[in-house]
């Protein structure tokens, strides 16, 4: 493999590392700093909210100044954040950490740019593999590496892990990764409308029902990701190190289904059916958490976990596939950009609705996560009728 897209997936491996690490650190430690439900569920939101914002910023910047630099002030900022988090000792400086460390990971669209500049066209849907691949990487194994770390070593340092790989992914850009772009153009316009860009592309029809289903599937899966570290303590009394122990094994079942399962379940029941099953085992999974008695714990967890995994491999990688097979040539890296707009979106939605149903209800994310992931199943329809048509 090229040695450039290695350390480009290092990259973005490290941004998405960096919010998956604190997936299920934030929540006990913002409640240690006395804060409410809802803004923990904020704290997820913020991030996902300044990476939204900082991607198209990163990419026009990328434009005009080059890839090279644009990357590793990027980095440089997400190291800092993760030094600010290790001495974040006030809910200020915690919210400030987690605004910082969105920013320095929207640092995603330069990245992708470096690999247009890099691969041919005939090359390029491949190559883009990368970021999907990254990101489903950062967020296997971020939240268990969190746990443990923090039970173990305390809020410091996890801080100071994140920020030591930062570093050792600057020096490996700055050593390995030279520039590509021959013309600057530094007077080039910065154009930040990534709002107004999401809606533009829901008119699209050969895409618009897709990114729906992407959109809603994340929410549901990030009022999850936020609230269950809360629900494992408050109703399971599980200690840090087992909640590690937990996030690990979603982790495992993710990899073991996307890995292994994936090519040989897609040629068993075809993409379309894939989305279906998907849909309703993501369902079933969010929507039994919070109703596992605690005598049965473990074997219904593993259950809830293992439809959680199933779910989550049958719908990720067929959306990126149909959405692939479904884009022209050159519009590859724009509609998998578009789509992961939409997931930054749903990071947004998701993580703000879950805590504030959290302190409504300990129940209500999870209910609500199920119930509206049964809302994929009308957006299925909606696609493969249009499917239909254009054949």
């Amino acid at each position: 493999m090229d040695r450039r897209l290695v350390i480009l997936f290092l990259t973005i491996f490290i941004d998405l590392m960096g919010f998956g690490i604190f997936i299920p650190v934030i929540p006990v430690y913002a409640r240690e700093l006395h804060a409410s439900d809802a803004l923990v569920g904020d704290l997820g939101a913020l991030f996902s909210l300044m990476m939204f914002i900082a991607t198209p910023v990163w990419g026009s910047l990328s434009d005009g100044h080059g890839r090279r630099p644009v990357i590793m002030i990027a980095i440089a900022i997400s190291a800092a954040s993760y030094v600010l988090f290790a001495h974040s000792s006030t809910l200020f400086l915690l919210v400030a950490s987690r605004m910082l460390t969105g920013l320095g990971a929207g640092n995603i669209t330069a990245a992708q740019a470096y690999i247009t500049d890099i691969t041919p066209p005939e090359g390029r849907a491949k190559a883009m593999g990368i970021i999907g691949a990254a990101f489903g990487l950062g967020f296997i194994f971020g939240p268990p590496l969190g746990s443990i770390i923090y039970a173990r070593f305390g809020v410091e340092w996890v801080g100071y892990l994140a920020a030591a790989l930062c570093l050792l992914n600057l020096w490996a850009v700055w050593a390995w990764l030279p520039e590509t772009l021959a013309r600057r153009d530094a007077a080039r316009k910065v154009r930040v409308k990534p709002v107004t860009g999401a809606l533009r592309a829901l008119q699209d029809a050969r895409f618009r029902d897709l990114y729906l289903i992407s959109f809603i599937f994340i929410t549901a899966f990030s009022m999850m990701q936020m609230t269950v570290a809360l629900l494992w303590i408050d109703d399971y009394h599980l200690t840090e190190k087992q909640i590690g122990l937990m996030f690990a094994a979603v982790g495992v079942a993710s990899a073991i289904v996307q890995g292994g399962l994936i090519g040989w379940l897609q040629h068993t029941f075809g993409e379309q059916r894939l989305m279906v099953y998907g849909t309703l085992c993501m369902a079933v999974g969010l929507g039994m958490i919070p109703f596992i008695p605690l005598s049965l714990f473990v074997p219904l967890s593993i259950v809830s976990i293992a439809l959680l995994a199933l779910g989550n491999g049958c719908l990720s990688p067929t959306i990126l596939s149909l959405l692939s097979r479904n884009a022209d040539q050159r519009e590859q890296g724009e509609v998998l950009g578009t789509n992961q707009s939409f997931g930054s979106l749903a990071r947004i939605a998701g993580p703000a609705m879950g805590g504030r149903l959290y302190s409504m209800g300990h129940a209500l994310p999870y209910v609500a996560a199920g119930a509206i992931m049964l809302a994929v199943l009308y957006y299925i329809r909606s696609f493969q009728r249009a499917q239909a048509v254009r054949a």
